[in-house]
């Protein structure tokens, strides 16, 4: 008999990413990044992975009903998304571009 390997679950959605091993690198979403203090003022203070940074903008995003009602792809900003986005409205595709000059 042959063995079928098993594949591996990915974790499930909300979960924490482990931390790599010592001596494994991090993946670019598990590395610890610092937001700038725009950023901040959306999800908090303090390094996070940049996934855990995206649901957190998903999540104020959410929270705040700042996706367009005709449009779910858009994102309506307000003042603190403002700063961050540059502009009033980007779509969900863009929206990472943006986050991303944002954490160092």
């Amino acid at each position: 008999m042959t063995k079928t390997p098993e594949k591996k679950k990915a974790p499930p959605k909300g979960a924490t990413v482990e931390k790599p091993k010592a001596g494994h690198k991090p993946n670019a979403l598990q590395q610890p990044l610092q937001p700038s203090q725009d950023l901040a003022a959306v999800v908090g203070e303090g390094t996070m992975a940049r996934g855990e940074v995206v649901s957190k903008v998903w999540e104020y995003i959410k929270t705040n009903k700042l996706q367009n009602p005709d449009d779910g792809r858009e994102i309506l900003a307000d003042d603190k998304l403002k700063k961050v986005f540059g502009k009033d409205k980007v779509t969900m595709f863009e929206m990472n571009k943006f986050l991303a000059a944002h954490l160092k």
